[in-house]
């Protein structure tokens, strides 16, 4: 097969990437290689059965159509300031337009047109005061809200306007390898298997945008085709959750509350990252049955209890460099811990030395949302730099939501955002290979929804303006 442009993952950089060729009028003929299904075909067994069942091959959660995306809490980061390291790539006034555009483009396929978050309140003003006090914080961010469910019927709309317009999207096929001509160090397109059958997909343009999922698969990509790179941050950590009681005035007056500390003794970048009010924690399950966890929030659908992330970044220097495969050994051995699921524990049985028992659980005001996650003892797989950073941050941030830190308060591991690898690009995109080019949060460059279409957007225009 024969194409212009391949993009290798349908997630938002590379969907995006394909709307902008298509508005800026591209005769270019694109074609998107997805391992996972259509969106329409997505869907998580565990609604039925209550407990994850492992999907094979590939977990309906993180693979298919819009990626991860479709089955997050669809949150939309209207600020130039969060979604990772783009704008250091491209310039922040860039990136800010470019957010803008992007808005609009999700606006045009049904986005909720509300935006939470842009009040300057009294109540906001007394939150940036108790973060000032605390040591923290607070970033203002506008966030447009799409709903887990709302995302998925978006992302839907998405997927059919790009099939009406031409583009060729190859679902179920999995990107093994690239062809390289070594000689001329140029990308001229991928090696896939679809069905036990290989395809090679040759191509002017090869797109790598495999997300957080593929971070891993891109990094051996790297070291085997010298695709210059570096390693980058990994972020290691827990979901937190709370009643919505607790949550009630930063939920009504930020909707999300960034926060951001480096708390002592070893003063770690720690910050909060997709917050839940009314959510549910969900899990997800990675390549070699890796569980990790993370968050939903629906528009319509709504727990007792609000849920965020809290991660500690870490950065690592020579010799070593494979922080994806570390991060990865922590979530493993917590996933023993576990039996293969995800652990939870009390913060108050954390500060007192001692595991959460099941029954512990059913006695709070808190009730889990994630049903199946096993009581145990976090601390004995999580590392000590990374705990303690996590409980330092959590009392931190007690100082600002009064009562965060109460005893009852739960924790979930693993939470792991695999985006470390760091490939090195021009402001174009362009990669040490000719031809390839790589976007999104496998990347290493953004972070989140937003910012990964805000860089398909980019791409796409960098694209079409070639012809």
């Amino acid at each position: 097969m024969k194409t212009d442009i391949c993009i290798v993952g349908a997630g938002p950089a590379g969907i995006f990437t394909a709307i902008e060729l298509l508005k800026k009028g591209s005769k270019k003929k694109i074609v998107i290689v997805e391992k996972g299904k259509a969106i329409e075909k997505r869907a998580c067994p565990k609604k039925k059965t209550r407990e994850c069942v492992n999907c094979k091959p590939n977990c309906h959660i993180t693979t298919g159509f819009s990626g991860a995306g479709a089955f997050s809490d669809g949150k939309l980061s209207l600020s130039y300031e969060v979604g990772g390291d783009l704008p250091m790539l491209i310039g922040e006034g860039n990136a800010q337009e470019l957010i803008n555009y992007t808005d609009g483009i999700y606006l045009s396929f049904g986005a909720d047109t509300k935006v939470e978050g842009i009040e300057d309140t009294e109540e906001k003003k007394t939150i940036r005061k108790r973060a000032i006090g605390a040591g923290l914080k607070l970033v203002d961010c506008p966030i447009r809200h799409l709903g887990t469910e709302k995302a998925q019927e978006l992302y839907y709309s998405i997927e059919q306007h790009l099939l009406n317009n031409g583009v060729e999207l190859l679902f179920e096929t999995e990107c093994k390898t690239l062809l390289l001509d070594n000689e001329n160090g140029r990308c001229l397109g991928i090696e896939a298997e679809h069905g036990g059958h290989s395809i090679s997909i040759e191509a002017e343009h090869t797109i790598i945008a495999t997300g957080r999922r593929g971070a891993d698969w891109l990094e051996k990509l790297c070291a085997q085709y010298n695709i210059a790179h570096q390693p980058g941050t990994v972020d290691i950590g827990v979901r937190v959750e709370v009643r919505n009681e607790i949550m009630e005035m930063v939920n009504k007056t930020l909707y999300e509350s960034k926060l951001i500390g480096y708390p002592k003794p070893f003063k770690n970048k720690v910050r909060t990252f997709c917050q839940n009010p009314g959510g549910f924690v969900s899990q997800e399950n990675y390549d070699n049955n890796l569980a990790v966890v993370n968050g939903h929030s629906y528009k319509e659908l709504k727990s007792d209890n609000t849920n965020l992330a809290i991660l500690c970044s870490h950065n690592f220097s020579i010799p070593f460099n494979q922080p994806i495969e570390y991060a990865q050994k922590v979530g493993e051995l917590t996933n023993m811990l576990a039996n293969g699921h995800i652990l939870v524990q009390r913060f108050g049985d954390i500060l007192d030395g001692k595991r959460t028992w099941q029954k512990e659980l059913s006695r709070s005001n808190l009730r889990p949302t994630l049903p199946d996650a096993v009581a145990g003892d976090i601390t004995a797989a999580m590392p000590y730099r990374a705990m303690i950073n996590i409980i330092n941050f959590i009392i931190a941030v007690d100082q600002v939501v009064p009562g965060f830190a109460a005893t009852e308060t739960l924790l979930y591991s693993p939470e792991l955002k695999f985006y470390s690898n760091r490939i090195k690009m021009d402001e174009n995109f362009n990669t040490s290979v000719k031809g390839l080019h790589c976007l999104g949060d496998s990347s290493g460059w953004t972070r989140g929804l937003m910012m990964a279409s805000v860089m398909g957007v980019k791409m796409g225009r960098i694209l079409a303006s070639e012809e």
